[in-house]
């Protein structure tokens, strides 16, 4: 995958969970390339083979797992990593489920779905979605993170200030990623790969696919980072823009029940306008629907909007 790359961090080299006490898998110095061979976020569980009942049969303790952790040589408590993404490798395969207990409409829709992707790993072109839609593609890894100072375990689940589970679609190649650090070495891994994901990722998954990814990793000095930040090489919605947007509200005193409403309202139009099973049309939205704050200062209500890129139905 990578001619520049110092070092691989191989598949087989992963954790389940956040602790500072495990031993590093490679030291690098700043400024290094690295390759990690990442498996999707079931660890292998969910095959092109699959179907629903496999679901029900995952292990919950192999859920996201991550390669690494790399020692990054000079890394102190107080600095930041500086981590340019150079690129993925994508493997053609990809999921989508909707898992009982977990996304943000979960009481909605308590039994379980599975949906699976083929696309062309080479051109990456579209991914179909039935007879609905085409979603464009956009890797990124959804986990990108370092070891908290805290003694662990931590679980990988909730993203943290030293970074993890972002699901930040916008993490694709090109962006720079400055991620605080507290323990000696940083301690970075990286998995939860994507093919491609909405903003609010709302039924808990995107296009989950195994995929490698190249990083460079460098290293700024006393930072004094709050939390993660980072800069795009340039547009990151102008892939969805071509032929605009079905958007749905929900107004209220209560953001989280704002963004519940607004993206029922979504699934009910997806559904009355092209016939999909509602929770087709949730695991849709999560892999290419964005969720956007639209107000936040007209008290004693605000506004949440869900964008749904028209492109993608044709």
């Amino acid at each position: 995958m990578c001619r520049d790359c110092a070092h691989t961090i191989h598949r087989t080299r992963n954790h389940y969970g956040w602790d500072r006490s495990i031993e590093p898998v490679a030291r690098i110095a700043p400024g290094e390339t690295v390759a990690f061979e990442c498996i999707d976020a079931s660890d292998g569980q969910i095959t092109k083979a699959s179907t629903v009942a496999d679901l029900g049969r995952m292990d919950d303790g192999r859920v996201n797992p991550v390669n690494g952790p790399v020692y990054v040589e000079g890394a102190e408590p107080g600095d930041a990593l500086k981590i340019t993404i150079d690129g993925f490798d994508p493997s053609g395969f990809g999921w989508t489920a909707n898992i009982p207990g977990f996304g943000l409409l979960a009481d909605q829709f308590p039994d379980p779905a599975l949906h699976l992707w083929s696309y062309d790993r080479e051109i990456r072109q579209p991914a179909a979605f039935g007879a609905v839609g085409k979603v464009p593609l956009k890797p990124f890894a959804g986990t990108i993170g370092c070891s908290p100072a805290a003694p662990g375990p931590h679980s990988v689940i909730p993203p943290r200030r030293v970074g993890g589970n972002l699901d930040v679609r916008d993490l694709s190649a090109g962006t720079v990623l400055y991620l605080p650090v507290e323990v000696d070495g940083a301690l970075l891994s990286v998995g939860d790969t994507h093919a491609a994901q909405g903003d609010g990722e709302v039924c808990g998954t995107a296009i989950e696919s195994p995929m490698d990814v190249a990083l460079t990793i460098d290293l700024v000095k006393d930072a004094r980072l709050a939390m993660p930040r980072f800069t795009t090489a340039g547009p990151v919605t102008r892939h969805l823009d071509a032929k605009g947007y079905e958007v749905t509200t929900g107004i209220g005193p209560d953001l989280m029940e704002g963004a519940r409403a607004a993206v029922s309202g979504m699934i009910d139009l997806l559904s009355a306008e092209t016939g999909m099973d509602p929770v087709d049309a949730y695991m849709l939205a999560s892999v290419c629907g964005d969720l956007r704050i639209s107000e936040i200062v007209d008290a004693p209500n605000w506004v949440v909007s869900f964008h749904f890129p028209r492109v993608v139905l044709g």
